[in-house]
């Protein structure tokens, strides 16, 4: 019996033509060994499973080979191929820093890299997950990488290279490697199953390829525990017991009974996915990511961002053909309001079903007119009646009608078009227009305003200082609700009638005039103007410097100034025993 080899080791790429996911990567490689330009150090990150020790394997066995080909791939039949392919190259020395991070390593590293090759120009280091190094072993690397010898060459490899100095970054060409999409390992999957004799269905392909994560080491690794189950034959079904995923058939099933407004199916649906082991978290997180598919399902040019199969891809342009755009969105929003709710909420169960319950209302609530209001059906019904209904002017003259003999036309010149309104030659109340119709009136008729000439009900007074002098005092009493610092303030003012036409505000700093202002000057204007009998009228603001002209030199004269305006400070003095200096 031969001795099991895992898939992520048995085929694993050997040159760079088999590198699947990093094209740009390791195009640039091959121009770099091409073109004789090689750098001292490489630094390779990026996720897991993506091929960063690959490639590094793959570079440096590539840089000493002696008969590269035309495309610059290693020939595998050299010395320096054959020695690294058995694993008995003197010249690459792989080491790991996981377990060497200390100073000790990194000299004894330092003293290594002094030695020639035997065979083949270079010495190739390739330092594994580099980010484990201690900052005194980074420091004690630093000379070295920076000036190393002209044999030698350096490629760093790690997950975290926010965790590298900078100092180490910027020695070296950095190379970012992508996540694996999930087409090419479905591809690079299906090229194992061939070579293995295994049938696996495309379906079940697609699901490891979603679990993997865009690693294809982790993809292959799954890949031999669903075979070591199903032998070889590889159906959905074993793949999605095995990996406990959720079958995309009960999001299917939830969105089909949200259209339809079946509350119970859809929420028999859910009881079925939690008597299967699996929580509320995962449904719903589940759910989201198929309402996101659908919804970039709308558009064939976001059709790309939709990582599934050919039959898989029909199924979702068959139900998101039924899915309004306005229904997707807020199903999206009630999904993730309730995923991020789900583990504050002490019944999880219950807060799910309740987002689930409004999923199956949305096709039923009604349009949103603008403002965000929505319309109700007896609404509409009565302003349908109410466009049968009279206009107001048309209600107007109906009402005025006893009244025609009293009524003068206006005349109106020529090039105007008729008033809709025919003018009263008196003044008339509401009262008795309601009192002329005997039939009750079911709503109140608003009757527009009519040009004539106002009733005053309160009669204006005529402005004189003194009346100003009461009004003032009326009009500050207002203010009290507004504050004690604009009731002081206004307290303070000296207002000053002078001419009967001009008033002069006395402020005492720019601060006030600003306030009063804007605040301030125009209510009191249309305040006096309702009050008196106005032709016009002018306020003036004045700042009163005469407090700041009294230049006070000495100390004694300004403790003196504030004692006499403030007699507190006088106490605060002698209670607490203060010299003024």
């Amino acid at each position: 019996m031969e001795n099991f080899i895992v898939s992520a080791r048995k085929y694993r790429p050997a040159s760079f033509d088999m590198v699947i996911g990093q094209d740009s990567i390791t195009n640039t490689l091959k121009s770099a060994i091409k073109n004789n330009h090689l750098a001292q150090a490489y630094l390779f990150c990026g996720p897991r499973g993506v091929g960063k020790t690959t490639c590094a394997r793959i570079f440096a066995k590539t840089i000493n080979c002696s008969n590269l080909g035309d495309n610059s791939e290693a020939c595998d039949k050299c010395e320096s191929c054959l020695s690294f392919n058995t694993l008995r190259s003197f010249n690459i020395h792989e080491l790991d820093a996981a377990s060497n991070n200390k100073v000790e390593d990194i000299r004894s590293l330092n003293d290594q890299v002094r030695i020639p090759p035997q065979i083949g120009k270079y010495s190739i280091y390739i330092i594994d997950e580099v980010h484990m190094l201690s900052s005194s072993a980074f420091n004690a690397f630093l000379k070295t990488l920076e000036e190393p010898p002209s044999h030698a060459i350096f490629i760093l490899a790690t997950t975290e290279k926010h965790k590298i100095i900078p100092t180490i970054l910027s020695r070296c060409q950095i190379f970012d490697f992508n996540r694996i999409r999930i087409e090419d390992i479905v591809g690079r999957l299906m090229y194992v199953a061939n070579n293995e004799g295994i049938r696996a269905a495309e379906e079940a392909l697609h699901i490891i390829g979603q679990k993997a994560d865009g690693a294809l080491r982790d993809a292959l690794s799954i890949f031999d525990q669903i075979v070591s189950l199903s032998g070889k034959t590889i159906t959905y079904k074993d793949v999605i017991e095995n990996l406990n995923v959720l079958d995309f058939e009960y999001y299917f099933k939830s969105i089909d009974g949200a259209l339809m407004g079946d509350v119970s199916s859809v929420l028999l649906t859910f009881n079925e996915v939690l008597e299967k082991g699996f929580d509320g978290h995962n449904f719903i997180s589940g759910l989201n990511s198929h309402m996101r598919d659908l919804l970039v399902s709308k558009d064939e040019s976001t059709m790309r961002l939709l990582e599934a199969t050919t039959s898989v891809k029909q199924r979702y342009l068959q139900q998101t053909g039924k899915c309004p755009v306005d229904f997707l969105f807020k199903a999206l929003e009630i999904g993730t309001n309730c995923d991020l709710a789900y583990k504050s909420s002490k019944n999880p169960r219950l807060h799910v079903e309740l987002s689930l319950i409004r999923l199956c209302r949305l096709m039923g609530e009604p349009a949103e007119e603008s403002g965000g209001k929505k319309t109700d059906p007896k609404q509409v019904k009565n302003q349908k009646e109410d466009i049968t209904l009279p206009s107001k002017s048309e209600i107007f003259r109906q009402e005025v009608q006893p009244a025609e003999k009293n009524v003068i036309k206006q005349e109106i010149p020529s090039g105007q078009h008729d008033p809709a309104i025919e003018k009263p030659s008196k003044t008339f109340s509401i009262k008795e227009i309601i009192s002329e119709d005997n039939k009750p009136i079911e709503k109140p008729v608003e009757i527009p305003d009519l040009p004539v000439k106002e009733a005053h009900l309160t009669p204006k007074d005529e402005f004189n200082p003194v009346a100003f002098e009461a009004a003032w005092q009326e009009f500050t009493d207002q203010l009290k609700g507004e504050g004690t610092r604009i009731v002081s303030m206004f307290k303070s003012i000296k207002p000053e009638v002078e001419n009967d036409k001009t008033i002069k505000i006395h402020l005492s700093n720019a601060a006030q005039k600003d306030t009063f202002v804007q605040n301030y000057k125009q209510r009191l204007i249309t305040f006096l103007e309702n009050k008196f009998i106005l032709s016009e009228i002018d306020i003036e603001t004045i700042i009163d410097l005469s407090e700041a002209n009294d230049i006070l030199y000495s100390d004694e004269q300004k403790s003196n100034y504030l004692f006499n305006k403030y007699p507190i400070l006088k106490e605060m003095k002698k209670t607490f025993n203060l010299d003024l200096t």
